[in-house]
């Protein structure tokens, strides 16, 4: 599983709008574009977008060229951001190892 970052600095005053955009939900369908996971993240000046899934600089790619390109896709983010995104690339990983016979919080 690869993941990718998209980090894009916010406007001054744009967090609340940030805020309502990603609850309305992505402008894409991640399971369609072969996403396996997608996260978002709001602070008071950036939002970074997360994505993992297996070959996920190609789906970042395709979903760049979904709907006519990245500009339709997220139309709705362009008045928010100030400058252009970028994209970091995972520089290290971890996770616990499940242990035999215990269920994960909440399950």
């Amino acid at each position: 599983m690869q993941r990718v970052a998209v980090i894009a600095t916010l406007k001054p005053d744009m967090a609340e709008r940030a805020r309502e955009l990603v609850a309305s939900g992505p402008p894409f369908d991640p399971d369609e574009l072969g996403f396996e996971r997608h996260h978002v993240y709001v602070s008071e000046v950036q939002v970074v977008f997360v994505f993992e899934g297996a070959r996920v600089d190609a789906l970042v790619r395709r979903l760049a060229e979904a709907g006519g390109g990245a500009h339709e896709t997220f139309a709705a983010w362009e008045p928010l951001l100030q400058g252009l995104p970028e994209l970091a690339h995972e520089a290290y990983f971890w996770e616990r190892a499940p242990v035999a016979g215990s269920a994960a919080w909440g399950e």
